[in-house]
C-alpha cells in the first residue's frame, strides 16, 4: 500500500535531482479511504499481510493511525522506508502494532550515499535505524542496489557492517522503474555480480528453509547464523509464486510492479460503490495478472510510472 508519492531523499537510480510532479493532494487517497480498503482486502480478499510502501511513508501524516487500525484487522505489518525520521516516529509505529521495518541502504560510505541520495544525510539514517531497534522494530532488513562503479566495490563492505549490526541484509537487482527510463541492462549489476562479489569475502551456502513466495534466494554467511539474501527480480523472475497486490497512493490497483494497466478504486469509493462492489473490481484485475513481466521480452515496455509513485 503506496501511501504517498512523495520522498526526501534523490536517488539516482530513482528520480532526477530536482524531483518529479507529485500528485495533488485531492487525487491521493484520504486515511479513512485507505482505512477502507485494507479492511476490504484482509476481510474479503483473504489478504493477510499489508505493507505500507511510498515514495517515503513515514512522510504521511496520519501513518501511526493507519498503522494502528491495520494491525486492530489481526494481520501483520511492516513498513519500507528510507529511515529518514525513524529517529522521532519509530516510538509511534511500534506503539501502532507495527510489525517490522525494511530499510533502504546501499552503502555505509557517507560520501557514496550522498552521491546517491543527492542528500547528506547519511548519519540520519543510522540514528533512526537504531532507534527503531530500541523502539522494539527488530530484526530489521535492509535493502541495497549495487550501481556499476559507484558502490558495486562496496558489497562485502556492507555485508560485514549488517551483521556486525544484527541487520538482515538483501541486495536487490537494479530494475526498469526509474523515472528518467535510463535503465540499461548491461550496465546492471546481476545477482550472479553480487554473489561473486560476496564470496570473494564470505563463504555462501543455500540456506535450507522453504524460500516459499518470498523474493529473496537465502544464503548462510560462513555457515550461518546469519544470512543474506538476492533479490534476482531480473535476471531470475519469481513471478510463479508472487502473491503480492499493489495499491497506490491514488488508489489503483496494480496487479504487478511492472504493469502497465491499472484498474481504479478509487473511482468507486468517491462514487459510492459498496464493498462488495469494490472487492469484485480488485478481484477482476487480479484475474488480468500476466505470466511473468516480460523484461527479457524485445517488447518490454516500462511501466510509465516510476517506483516512488507505485509503491514497490
Amino acid at each position: 500500500m503506496s501511501l504517498t508519492d512523495r520522498c526526501n531523499l534523490r536517488c539516482n537510480y530513482c528520480m532526477p535531482a530536482e524531483g518529479l510532479d507529485w500528485l495533488p493532494t485531492e487525487e491521493t487517497l484520504t486515511d479513512d479511504e485507505v482505512i477502507r480498503l485494507i479492511t476490504i482486502g484482509v476481510r474479503d480478499l483473504g489478504i493477510t499481510e499489508v505493507r505500507f510502501t511510498g515514495g517515503e511513508p513515514l512522510l504521511r501524516r496520519g501513518l501511526a493511525d493507519i498503522v494502528a487500525a491495520t494491525h486492530a484487522l489481526g494481520v501483520e505489518t511492516s513498513l519500507t522506508t528510507n529511515a529518514l525520521g525513524l529517529a522521532i516516529t519509530a516510538p509511534a509505529l511500534a506503539q501502532a502494532g507495527l510489525d517490522r521495518l525494511n530499510a533502504s541502504l546501499d552503502t555505509i560510505d557517507p560520501e557514496t550515499f550522498a552521491a546517491i541520495t543527492r542528500r547528506d544525510r547519511f548519519h540520519d539514517v543510522i540514528a533512526g535505524l537504531e532507534a527503531a531497534r530500541a523502539a522494539g522494530l527488530a530484526p530489521l532488513k535492509l535493502n541495497a542496489v549495487l550501481l556499476r562503479g559507484v558502490n558495486d566495490d562496496q558489497a562485502a563492505e556492507l555485508l560485514g557492517w549488517a551483521i556486525d549490526h544484527g541487520f538482515d541484509l538483501r541486495f536487490i537487482e537494479q530494475m526498469p522503474l526509474d523515472a528518467q527510463h535510463r535503465w540499461n541492462r548491461e550496465e546492471m549489476v546481476t545477482a550472479d555480480e553480487i554473489f561473486e562479489r560476496l564470496s570473494q569475502a564470505f563463504t555462501l551456502t543455500p540456506h535450507d528453509a522453504p524460500r516459499g513466495s518470498a523474493p529473496a534466494e537465502l544464503f548462510d554467511v560462513d555457515g550461518g547464523p546469519a544470512t543474506v539474501g538476492i533479490i534476482a527480480s531480473v535476471t531470475r523472475p519469481f513471478c510463479g509464486d508472487c502473491d503480492r497486490v499493489r495499491l497506490t497512493a491514488d488508489g489503483q490497483i496494480r496487479n504487478c510492479l511492472f504493469a502497465r494497466e491499472e484498474s481504479d478504486l478509487r473511482a468507486l469509493l468517491r462514487s459510492g460503490a459498496d464493498d462488495a462492489a469494490i472487492a469484485e473490481r480488485w478481484v477482476a484485475a487480479m484475474w488480468g495478472k500476466r505470466a511473468g513481466h516480460g523484461i527479457d521480452d524485445e517488447t518490454f515496455l516500462q511501466p510509465d510510472r516510476p517506483m516512488s509513485a507505485i509503491g514497490g
